[in-house]
């Protein structure tokens, strides 16, 4: 499991959350800067698998950048979204333990915001089966950039419920163990310009909120409406800058 301390059960009932917050997530989620996705697939065309796809954030910088891609997502309220976005591409059911493609079908897999729900060991025998002779694996997460004041106050209330959420770098060196790959790092940025109000909504969307019940939920919600509504730096702001560091992880197998 690639979730540190979180218990299996509350693994699992997240990582099957994302269906019910789909549009949400499609409206609200930042996307992934271009200089990013081309550290981690290059900037020659390929045919890349965007595995645990969700709604397409990462799939529309990798069409725009000229690749084929192929999309994969469990949850069918997430590929709903991504087939409203780029309607006409493959996109399919599955996990990444169980990828509905033949052998030898891509020339990397990619994951954004995804990998930390996958099963090292399965899913890692699985993109080695997919991979074409060189290709690669791409993981990349966006996180809050909570060197930035009221961003950093954010993180506090969210601290004890997003406890282990991502961890990315224990979940590449599981896959980099798994995949005998060597691993190179890129990091870059993205800012989203939003209301505060569509900030309640992004932090709506993460799964530790939408397992949430409602009560639980409106109070949880309610905390991150007052320090937007009281910190110097949001209050009575009608847009704010979100700022994300973008940590992108390019494993090579060996």
């Amino acid at each position: 499991m690639a979730t540190g301390d979180l218990d299996p059960a509350v693994w699992q009932e997240r990582r099957r959350s994302f269906g019910s917050v789909a549009a949400g997530y499609a409206a609200l989620r930042p996307s992934y800067p271009a200089d990013a996705v081309a550290f981690l697939v290059g900037e020659r065309p390929r045919r890349v698998l965007d595995l645990g796809a969700g709604t397409g954030l990462l799939t529309g910088v990798l069409l725009a950048a000229g690749h084929e891609v192929v999309a994969v997502e469990p949850a069918e309220g997430m590929l709903a979204e991504l087939r409203a976005r780029h309607p006409g591409m493959t996109a399919l059911v599955g996990g990444a333990e169980a990828v509905p493609l033949p052998d030898d079908a891509v020339d990397a897999v990619v994951a954004g915001q995804a990998a930390h729900w996958f099963q090292p060991a399965p899913a890692a025998a699985e993109m080695r089966r997919l991979l074409r002779p060189r290709g690669v694996v791409g993981l990349v997460w966006n996180t809050r950039d909570e060197e930035v004041p009221w961003v950093g106050a954010l993180g506090r209330v969210l601290a004890a419920e997003a406890r282990d959420h991502e961890a990315d770098q224990r979940v590449v060196d599981d896959f980099a163990r798994e995949l005998d790959a060597r691993v190179e790092r890129f990091r870059s940025g993205v800012v989203q310009r939003v209301t505060p109000e569509q900030v309640v909504g992004g932090i709506a969307t993460r799964s530790y909120v939408a397992t949430m019940d409602e009560a639980r939920r409106e109070a949880f919600l309610a905390e991150v409406r007052e320090l937007l509504a009281t910190h110097p730096d949001t209050r009575g702001r009608e847009l704010v800058e979100l700022p994300y560091r973008t940590d992108a992880y390019r494993l090579v197998p060996g």
